[in-house]
């Protein structure tokens, strides 16, 4: 009998992962790609997702789940998503090494749940989501660049600091705060107050942090011009859509307790047409 891969329990099946994705606003920003983009970057979406199942939601053992997803990412892949890892990486000629950061990045969280700096939030963030933004540079054979890494960085360091503004009571229910410690000094907030109400005192730290996460991704704009056509239009939007979290963030008057603030998918593909006419 073939020997069988913990990886291949339902809730981790490429279909659930696949479904998930076709939730989200993923496929909106994903239709400005080239088409033959767009299966390389779902593979690249989908192994993210996969790893954040992994490290927040999978039963058992998680880091010898997130070891046994590291072999299969060295090979021989027996899991369907892998399999097109492995096909991606061979059609695109992508280093392994962004996938195993995002791997450790979930190690990282089955140890450690605070961060004293910002310079420390920052080092997670370039295994958490730097890695992303440079695998969609490789699917586009500009991974080479200097400049355009460093901007891709900027804008994925960016939208993983608006995801820790959207969810610091989900990140608290599993044990995390991302928000820097030094911040939630400064603005007389503990880490029980994120769990809410809102208070003005928290509203001010992530006033604060906003802030920061706007310059990153403004700064990474420039990146859709350096990329050109199709593929900067829908690099572009990820920032976009990014900024546009921010407002809904600035709209819902920072109030993270009562619900998510998102954009919708309407505003994606708002964005997804002003990017068009943009260009």
């Amino acid at each position: 009998m073939a020997e069988t891969s913990a990886l291949e329990a339902p809730e981790l099946a490429a279909e659930r992962i696949d479904a998930r994705a076709a939730g989200e606003n993923f496929p909106v920003a994903s239709l400005l790609a080239p088409r033959w983009a767009r299966p390389h970057l779902r593979v690249v979406y989908g192994f993210a997702r996969l790893v954040d199942n992994l490290g927040d939601e999978a039963a058992g053992d998680r880091g010898a789940l997130l070891d046994e997803l590291e072999r299969e990412l060295e090979g021989p892949p027996r899991t369907e998503i892998m399999r097109r890892v492995h096909e991606t990486i061979a059609a695109r000629a992508l280093p392994r090494e962004p996938f195993a950061r995002l791997i450790e990045a979930n190690r990282i969280d089955q140890r450690k749940s605070r961060y004293d700096t910002w310079d420390e939030v920052r080092e997670y963030c370039t295994y958490s989501a730097d890695p992303v933004g440079r695998l969609v540079l490789g699917i586009y054979g500009r991974a080479v660049e200097p400049e355009l890494l460093a901007m891709s960085d900027s804008v994925c360091t960016g939208l993983q600091l608006v995801n820790f503004l959207q969810d610091p009571p989900r990140d608290l229910a599993l044990g995390r705060v991302y928000l820097p410690q030094e911040s939630l000094r400064r603005f007389g907030v503990s880490d029980a107050d994120l769990a809410g109400p809102l208070t003005e005192s928290v509203a001010a730290l992530l006033r604060f942090e906003a802030d920061r996460a706007r310059g990153l991704l403004e700064n990474g704009l420039p990146l859709a011009r350096a990329l050109g056509g199709r593929p900067g239009m829908s690099v572009a939007l990820y920032a976009r859509g990014g900024l546009a979290a921010l407002r809904a963030l600035e709209r819902a008057g920072w109030d993270v307790f009562s619900g998510r603030p998102a954009p919708t998918r309407w505003t994606f593909a708002r964005l997804a047409l002003l990017e068009v006419v943009r260009r």
